[in-house]
């Protein structure tokens, strides 16, 4: 796993990510999804900073619609996600 995907936050966000309807969500749309799991309030320098550091490692797209920035994930982050879901299956299957 590259050290990218080692954080949880940012492990969540591809997570919502790869579950998202269209395959993409908003900024705010996945810190409030965020915020609601995790019960608490997120410092959007924070959640942000996670995020960019996603879209500068390849694994999540940045594009602006209107007056949103929208999310999605790339190749790279899909296949990260899958080879995670894979690893924490086989761990609960042992």
């Amino acid at each position: 796993m590259t050290k990218w995907l080692r954080s949880g936050r940012r492990r969540d966000i591809c997570f919502l990510l790869a579950a998202a309807e269209d395959g993409e969500l908003r900024g705010q749309q996945l810190k409030s999804r965020l915020e609601s799991h995790y019960d608490d309030r997120l410092e959007p320098k924070s959640f942000y900073g996670s995020l960019s550091a996603l879209v500068d490692a390849g694994f999540v797209e940045k594009r602006t619609v209107g007056l949103h920035d929208v999310y999605a994930l790339t190749d790279a982050g899909t296949q990260r996600v899958r080879d995670h879901y894979a690893w924490i299956r086989d761990c609960l299957e042992e």
